[in-house]
Parts: structure tokens; C-alpha cells; sequence
């Protein structure tokens, strides 16, 4: 398969690179008509089309906001990969949940990707930023930025993202016997009690990027 790209395949690829990191979303069709100065949508879908074929990006249901760069694709542009930015989580109390929307994205070396054994066509990855000081003792500080891996599978010992009816916090998983609860990383603070049906688990933390030179 031809993976090389004409100079206006480029360009596409790089406007819904840059549409992404900037804004937090894909373009549009008119966002792209816009900046191709062509005069049809057909003429935008048929690049996206080019561009899916050599396995540049990937859509769902033909839509351009369901438009995901590839590993190809970011080799291509020389570019980092783009993982979102879902929103604050507490190193402390509760805070408020971050849901599931993303509207910022931050790009992330392949090399920390290669490193941590992420293979973003497959695992599921976003970015916390730390608000509180609960985890000061696992070298979690206030505004740190974390990577985190959605997983169904936990031991002990695991950094990870909790989520109740109060909202999200950031605590170390702790399976002591038949006990399960959430530990923070500093004496100031209480164990919490996990009960069933009460928390669900967002991800595993794998990596904080504010300690990454």
C-alpha cells in the first residue's frame, strides 16, 4: 500500500492534527471546506477517503467529528500522539466528576507510549490534572498532570481514579484480605471504604507526566 501523500493529503492531515491539539475536536466538513477553499463537502470526503484507505486516520460513520489520527498518520506529520484531557481530579476530597467529555488534548512522545507498554490503537488513555494534596507521599503534587489507563483489573498497590456519586478522587487501591479500600499517600488523610456498588474505578494511574524531563 502507497503510504506516501500528495502535498494537499498532507495538509488535511495536518489541519485535523492541528484542529484537535487546538480545540479539543475534529474539524468539521465546513471547517475543512473553509481552510481547503474547495467549493463541495464531496470534495472534503473524498481526501478523508484517500486518507483512511492509506491508513492515515480512522472514522466512524463517515462523520468528520468522529475523525481519529492513526500511528501512520502521526509518523507522517512527525507529530506526538494527541491524548485527552478529561479534567481535574482530587488528590483529597471528592471533586466533582470530570465525566467523560474532552474538549483539550495533550500531545504525548511516542517514546513515553513505547515505554509504559501502551498501544494506543487498542488501550484507552487520558490525562488528569491533580488538585489536592493527598498523594504527596507517592510524589503526586498539586497540578501535577497523570497519565491514566482504563482498566477492569486492579492489585494492590495500584494508583488509581475512583468515581462515587460525589464525584472523582486519585488514591492508592489496597486489597488487604477481605478488605478493600482507598489509601491516600499522606497521614493527613483517612483511608476510604470501598462499597460495592458505591465506587467504580476510571483507570490506572501509569505515569506522571509533570516528573517527565
Amino acid at each position: 500500500m502507497n503510504e506516501v501523500l500528495t502535498i494537499k493529503q498532507k495538509k488535511v492531515l495536518e489541519l485535523i492534527y492541528n484542529f484537535l491539539k487546538d480545540s479539543g475536536f475534529p474539524p468539521t466538513l465546513a471547517d475543512l471546506k473553509a481552510e481547503l477553499d474547495v467549493s463541495s463537502n464531496q470534495s472534503v470526503l473524498n481526501f478523508l477517503e484517500i486518507l483512511e484507505k492509506k491508513q492515515c486516520i480512522k472514522r466512524e460513520e463517515g462523520q468528520a467529528r468522529s475523525i481519529k489520527i492513526l500511528p501512520l498518520g502521526l509518523k507522517i506529520l512527525e507529530k506526538d500522539q494527541l491524548v485527552p484531557i478529561a479534567g481535574t481530579s482530587a488528590a483529597g476530597s471528592y471533586i466533582e466528576s470530570f465525566v467523560d467529555i474532552f474538549t483539550s488534548w495533550q500531545p504525548i512522545s511516542n517514546q513515553i507510549l513505547q515505554n509504559e507498554k501502551i498501544d494506543i490503537s487498542r488501550d484507552k488513555v487520558f490525562v488528569i490534572q491533580i488538585s489536592g494534596d493527598s498523594m504527596i507521599n507517592a510524589g503526586i503534587n498539586h497540578g501535577d498532570m497523570l497519565l491514566v489507563k482504563e482498566a477492569k483489573e486492579f492489585i494492590s498497590g495500584d494508583i488509581v481514579v475512583a468515581r462515587t456519586s460525589d464525584g472523582t478522587t486519585v488514591k492508592r487501591f489496597i486489597a488487604d484480605g477481605g478488605k478493600r479500600y482507598l489509601k491516600p499517600e499522606n497521614p493527613a488523610y483517612n483511608n476510604i471504604t470501598i462499597i460495592p456498588g458505591e465506587v467504580a474505578f476510571d483507570g490506572k494511574v501509569i505515569l506522571n507526566l509533570s516528573k517527565v524531563k
